[in-house]
């Protein structure tokens, strides 16, 4: 279609594994032949494919294999998918620094890629000397540089630095004025990876306000690559999830984003065993069950830091008159505790007894956790420890908030907490030009 900016058809990347050379120049000779000699009875590349269609072969990868999308003028596309599943090379081949082994990349207009911060910088020269060398290296003209030198400076804030060499910059200087040439080029086509991993939190609404701007008012296409799955949300229109060099899904944004989520996050949220003899345990108790419920109004939605979550667990007690009380402990996925709650206790006959506790939303912190249960006789005496018997994942989410780094803290409570104003001049004190930042 004529608004289709981006054509991609059947894209496939193979990387040889391992060190380039066999060690024996006669081997490497030998390859080499035999290269030339494929390669002229057979275009395509020469190894196998296999039936996962992502190996080929021992000493080869492939990185992309049959990706195809079209992207349409205007569009910010979102790029997702864990570590390893080709995203960086996506870019890259669409950028032209890398070939691809096959397949083709259709596209009109001037791309221009984001994929290393600071490219072109020389740490001997001063701030005003790497804008105009950083910005030659990536595609602008001497004037454009001079026209939107301004804009440049105040994007990066470092205007009292300017004359300064960048090797005495802080790192977040450096990021600042390294960004602040790459946003202000004007391509059709700007493909970003990771920008908002780096910076402060006035940097990283000034990165998102700049991509806004492109493509709304603007009308360039974006392709934005990022592991923060809330930015991408608030940016993009449409998503691609890339997995083991392949599209999982494509779509729009909010749909791939859950589906990604909800395909990577831990289920271990249930467990339950028919019989006590089958169960953990020991001659005290036995654990019929332990379920994580999320209070999610969509199942599919994955957990983030507004939903409420309901622990019940069942167990089986083997002994008459006696005192048992359960602790639920929360974990970090890194072992730190979180809490420790325990429950009112209470005297119990042989039998099953069962528990429930709840954690409200709006506590805990983006992360993964984990629960861990002991059951407690006299409150003091841990008689049964089920550790790490619930794991779950809880996402970030902000609302009118432009900063995506990591919320410190080891729970994130919403307590009400807000500013007002008042009128001082009641007071006999008179303010004049008056500006409220809320």
């Amino acid at each position: 279609m004529s608004d289709t900016i981006i054509q991609i058809e059947n894209l496939s990347k193979l990387y040889r594994l391992g060190t380039i050379g066999s060690g024996t120049f006669k081997r490497d000779l030998n390859n080499w032949l035999q290269g030339i000699f494929r390669k002229n009875s057979d275009s395509r590349a020469p190894v196998p494919d296999t039936k996962e269609n992502v190996f080929a072969g021992k000493d080869h990868l492939w990185a992309l294999r049959n990706v195809s999308f079209d992207i349409k003028e205007g569009e910010v596309c979102g790029i997702i998918g864990r570590n390893g599943a080709g995203k960086s090379t996506l870019l890259k081949v669409l950028s032209k620094i890398t070939r691809p082994t096959e397949g083709f990349v259709r596209g009109r207009g001037k791309i221009s890629s984001l994929l290393e911060i600071g490219t072109g910088f020389h740490a001997d020269l001063s701030g005003r000397e790497n804008i105009f060398i950083s910005g030659s290296m990536l595609g602008m003209k001497k004037a454009e540089i001079r026209k939107k030198f301004d804009e440049i400076v105040d994007f990066s804030g470092i205007e009292q630095f300017l004359d300064t060499p960048v090797k005495r910059y802080s790192s977040g200087m450096y990021v600042r004025l390294a960004f602040g040439v790459a946003a202000h080029l004007e391509p059709d086509i700007l493909i970003v990876d990771e920008v908002l991993a780096v910076g402060d939190a006035e940097f990283q609404k000034k990165c998102m306000g700049k991509m806004k701007d492109v493509s709304h008012q603007k009308g360039r296409t974006i392709l934005f690559v990022s592991h923060n799955l809330q930015a991408v949300n608030n940016l993009c229109t449409k998503a691609i999830w890339l997995q083991k060099g392949s599209i999982h899904a494509m779509g729009e944004t909010q749909m791939v984003v859950n589906k990604y989520l909800g395909a990577f996050q831990k289920k271990l949220w249930n467990r339950e065993w028919k019989s006590p003899q089958e169960a953990p345990g020991n001659e005290w108790v036995r654990i019929l069950s332990v379920e994580l419920i999320p209070h999610l109004p969509n199942p599919m939605a994955p957990i983030d830091i507004r939903t409420a979550i309901t622990v019940k667990f069942r167990f089986y007690n083997f002994n008459n008159e006696i005192n048992l009380s359960a602790n639920l402990v929360l974990f970090s996925l890194a072992g730190d505790c979180i809490f420790d709650v325990p429950s009112v206790s209470g005297d119990f006959n042989e039998g099953m007894i069962e528990g429930e506790c709840t954690i409200p939303g709006k506590f805990l912190n983006d992360g993964s956790y984990y629960f861990s249960l002991y059951i407690l006789k006299d409150t003091s005496r841990t008689i049964f420890e089920y550790e790490e018997c619930l794991h779950f994942d809880v996402e970030d989410h902000r609302e009118n908030i432009h900063w995506y780094d990591k919320w410190v803290g080891a729970v994130r409570p919403h307590f009400p907490f807000a500013l007002s104003s008042y009128d001082v001049s009641k007071n006999g004190i008179s303010l004049l030009n008056t500006r409220h930042h809320l």
